[in-house]
């Protein structure tokens, strides 16, 4: 794991070493007052000349913490034993149960969840006396989905006082058996092969191969396997310039509970032909479900708030679609182009930034200040072009179309539309920031295309064309008209500028936007080129001076939220009261919009103050590394994002994306409907 990777997860850990337990001689010692209290337990007393097992069963205070695996992944750390035996007794490895996979944040851990044991043999020399005490000092973490702690424990045993415990014959069955057979394995490229000897017959819902090895295998990799008779053949991507192991161990899960403790040697791997399987199990048929679903929400995206400034735009185009039918596919195919090719130039950055390290998220575009400050500048100029102030011989988004006006417009639709998240778009796009590239950037495509795809019903098919209004002479009365959602649309924009970079940052704005358009207003070419590069040269100068980087903070509103940090969430959760969490940001309007009609109302205030219910606020409008996290974990790539957590704990609700009046009224007095699971909260 790379010191970056590493450093990312542990900003998440809340290190807080507990004190150790008062310990006692006893059958078995538990470790009180910790997220995962453990017990040294012993199946019945130790016969000298023999193995003796003892386990260490792991009880989670609640279910949403776990443990980890000897290796326990991306991040993480397995526990570390410090045994106190007497002269001659041997603790031998420790032998684990199945463990799951979790991914959050594109990182992959291998956990425990629930109860669970590990097991430990301990080898009892001949002849020897049976002590009246053995002690352990244990090391390990606990995490939730949000936040680590590190926990010890010191556990003493008297094995003179044990007797039998039927549990650990449920506790060996959990435990994943040794393989009768070796595995042999093969690196071809950056590729770990392995042949796994397991009958053809055995049922393999959702297989995954956990490498004992640290530091080998890249664990959130994509996984493939194929059969060959009765030979298992398993690809495991390896980390880049790891080198080829001499022996290799590990678990492998079949994906039901169950599978089999393996030991590998090199050897050959037959050829086969691999199927695929996303991160975390999810299979090919998941990933076309993530497509529909990214094609569905950029379907849906078109009749979103956010979307609502750029439908002066596609109603100009609309209208132009509706002449001959060589140019309405044409002007439709480069409308199409635009905006899916601006949906995978924006996924491409965000993919290559996360990879370098950025905590940045889905929109991350209206976080910069100088792409806020160039969206302003340009609907200042878009809305002067559509009041005739100024007119561009070609091409004009608004002017009189063509093929490159048309590919113009879908680009601006595409960066103007996509900041907010919509139904369908949430899931789609946090699986995106988990996939490999080729997918995460298919999903991509598919959003542009559901952009696009009433457009591309226009060019391709008459009937619908027919119903649009003829071209003529209404247009120019329309396109003056259309001054007024872009106007609106500017007005956002500066105020998003204002909030990001105070108030002369924004008349930086607004200043370099007139002398553009006073640029643009000369009739000579070549003056209103000189003029033109002249107002942006000042621009670049000016504005970063004028930019102020505390920008204007908001306050709590109505309900006096406080900000959001996982500090602030754990300490509001602690305290037993229900506890609303919501993430916004200035540039989503679907965001303002929810807060309009359902958050910031007079009668959700009262209904939380009757109830005793905390409001958190996660502002997004900056990018804000913690806030990345917290939604990625979530399985949510963007805002908005609405959490319920229950009076008294359990896991949180997500609330939809589009809120109503009532509704948070109705979870406060304990009336609305049944409960939904968040991604990321088990």
């Amino acid at each position: 794991m790379t010191h970056a990777r590493l450093t990312g997860w542990m900003r998440l850990v809340i290190a807080a070493l507990l004190m150790l337990a008062v310990c006692h001689p006893a059958a078995a010692q538990v470790s009180g007052g910790t997220n995962i209290r453990v017990a040294l337990v012993a199946e019945d007393a130790p016969k000298p000349g023999r193995n003796w097992t003892v386990a260490l069963h792991f009880t989670p205070r609640t279910p949403e913490w776990h443990g980890y695996w000897s290796n326990p992944g991306d991040a993480g750390v397995g526990m570390t034993m410090q045994w106190r035996l007497p002269p001659g007794w041997r603790a031998g490895a420790p032998l684990y149960p199945v463990p799951q996979t979790l991914t959050i944040a594109g990182l992959m851990n291998h956990v425990f969840e629930g109860d669970h044991a590990v097991l430990v043999p301990i080898s009892v020399p001949a002849g020897a006396a049976i002590p009246g005490e053995i002690s352990l000092d244990l090391a390990y973490l606990a995490c939730t989905d949000a936040i680590c702690v590190p926990e010890r424990a010191r556990l003493r045993l008297d094995p003179s006082r044990v007797s039998g415990d039927t549990r650990f014959d449920r506790w060996r069955a959990a435990l994943a058996p040794p393989l009768d057979r070796t595995v042999r394995f093969a690196v071809t490229g950056d590729r770990l092969r392995l042949a796994i000897p397991l009958p053809e017959a055995l049922s393999l819902p959702k297989p995954h191969v956990f490498v004992e090895t640290r530091d080998l295998v890249a664990y959130a990799g994509v996984q493939g396997f194929a059969r060959a008779g009765d030979t298992l053949v398993a690809e495991v991507p390896l980390v880049k310039d790891a080198a080829a192991p001499q022996r290799i161990a590990g678990i492998f899960a079949f994906g039901d509970g169950g599978g089999v403790r393996f030991e590998g040697r090199q050897g050959a791997v037959p050829d086969a032909e691999i199927t695929r399987a996303a991160p975390d199990g999810t299979s090919v048929a998941a990933v076309w479900l993530a497509l529909g679903g990214a094609f569905l929400g950029g379907l849906i995206l078109n009749l979103m708030p956010c979307v609502f400034p750029i439908l002066s735009l596609k109603a100009l185009a609309l209208a132009r679609a509706g002449g001959a039918e060589r140019r309405a596919r044409r002007e439709a195919l480069a409308y199409t182009a635009g905006v899916v090719l601006a949906c995978l130039v924006l996924g491409a950055l965000l993919l290559l930034l996360r990879a370098g390290g950025a905590e940045i998220g889905w929109a991350f575009q209206l976080q910069e200040p100088g792409v806020v400050a160039a969206l302003l500048v340009l609907a200042v100029l878009i809305t002067a072009n559509f009041l005739g102030l100024f007119f561009l011989p070609a091409p004009s988004i608004a002017g009189k179309g063509g093929g490159t006006s048309a590919f113009a417009t879908g680009a601006l639709a595409a960066v103007a539309a996509t900041p907010c998240t919509g139904p369908f778009m949430a899931g789609a796009l946090g699986a995106a920031l988990l996939l490999p590239a080729p997918q995460a950037m298919g999903l991509f495509a598919a959003l542009g295309l559901g952009l696009a795809f009433p457009f591309l019903l226009l060019g391709f098919v008459p009937r619908l064309r027919a119903m649009l209004p003829k071209p003529g002479a209404w247009m120019a009365t329309f396109q003056r008209w259309m001054a007024l959602p872009m106007g609106l649309t500017a007005l956002a924009l500066a105020w998003l500028a204002w909030r990001m970079g105070g108030p002369a940052f924004v008349a930086g704005c607004v200043a370099l936007a007139a002398l553009l358009i006073v640029a643009l207003r000369v009739p000579r070419v070549s003056a209103r080129a000189g003029g033109f590069a002249l107002a942006v040269l000042l621009g670049a100068v000016a504005l970063p001076r004028l930019y102020a980087t505390q920008g204007v903070s908001a306050d709590g509103g109505l309900l006096a939220a406080r900000p959001f940090s996982q500090a602030a969430l754990a300490e509001a959760r602690a305290g037993g009261k229900p506890v609303f969490v919501w993430f916004t940001a200035d540039w989503c309007l679907t965001c303002k919009v929810n807060e309009r009609a359902a958050i910031e109302r007079d009668s959700t205030r009262a209904a939380f103050e009757r109830t005793g219910v905390i409001a958190l606020r996660g502002d997004w409008t900056r990018r804000d590394a913690a806030i990345t996290r917290y939604l990625t974990a979530q399985g949510a790539a963007g805002v908005p994002l609405y959490q319920w957590f229950p009076a008294g704990g359990g896991p949180p609700r997500q609330l939809p994306q589009v809120l109503t009046p009532a509704l948070l009224a109705e979870l406060a007095h304990g009336t609305a409907g049944p409960d939904q699971r968040a991604p990321g909260s088990d």
